[in-house]
């Protein structure tokens, strides 16, 4: 009777690995906190100022409510358009990143190496690149959402590709279907409904990305915003959170509700 095979030992990093690991984090929290001046007194006086800002945007003005209603639409504009071209283009992204998909391994890496890229660079900064191309305006909001979508979704579709179960590719591809067949009769049907949840969640995020890239003259509510703030009109600024708050939860409802139908 043959000994069972023993389990290959499992690596476990040194104790003082560990040990040097929350010595450097710690390290790292105490400087954070120094260098961000965090003090007592500071945050007494913070407490102060945001208590002078609540008095000064409550009530809300509503004067300028169809100049706001008008930009929010913009920001809607942006945010749909955006994720739209995204993830179109993040569907060949994707393909050609995932390890069942991709025609070749050194093609695969470049294209995950790309998509890794678009993801780590903040939407901010994109922003911030096209308004220097292209100026200033929604067309640098739509670009970076754009490249943030591709991002975002390429990276969940490769994955959810790569979860297909091979049988119904295997026995497709068995009757003389070519690439392109196997890959529209087989894995797309079973990844849409994956891909259609994470592209209504790139949706929710590019609403709210699209707030943040007014800021830096992208277009949108933002610039309505940035401008309330400046002029320190925090009655008028406070009707323009309401506004996006609302908006923003909304539409997370209605995604959610689809979400539920489609999965």
């Amino acid at each position: 009777m043959s000994e069972p095979a023993m389990a290959p030992p499992r690596w476990t990093a040194p104790r003082w690995t560990v040990w040097a690991a929350w010595v450097a984090f710690l390290a790292l929290f105490i400087q954070g906190v120094v260098a961000i001046e965090l003090t007592p007194e500071r945050l007494l006086r913070g407490i102060g100022n945001l208590g002078d800002f609540l008095a000064r945007a409550f009530p809300p003005d509503t004067g300028g409510l169809d100049a706001i209603a008008w930009a929010m639409l913009e920001t809607l504009n942006i945010a749909i358009v955006g994720v739209s071209v995204g993830v179109v283009l993040s569907l060949p992204f994707a393909l050609l990143a995932a390890r069942n998909t991709s025609p070749h391994p050194l093609l695969r890496s470049a294209v995950r190496l790309m998509i890794a890229t678009m993801r780590t660079i903040p939407d901010l900064i994109w922003a911030l690149i096209f308004v220097v191309a292209v100026g200033l305006g929604p067309l640098a909001g739509v670009l970076a959402i754009v490249l943030d979508t591709i991002g975002f979704a390429a990276r969940f579709f490769a994955e959810r590709i790569e979860e297909v179960r091979p049988g119904p590719s295997e026995a497709l591809a068995s009757t003389g279907a070519g690439r392109l067949s196997v890959i529209g009769g087989a894995i797309l049907p079973e990844t849409f409904a994956s891909m259609t949840a994470t592209s209504l969640y790139s949706v929710e995020k590019a609403i709210r990305s699209a707030v943040t890239l007014g800021l830096v003259g992208a277009g949108g509510i933002g610039v309505e915003l940035a401008a309330s703030m400046r002029l320190f009109q925090y009655d008028r600024a406070a009707m323009i959170i309401l506004v996006i708050l609302v908006v923003v939860i909304v539409f997370e409802r209605l995604s959610a509700s689809i979400r539920q139908r489609v999965l």
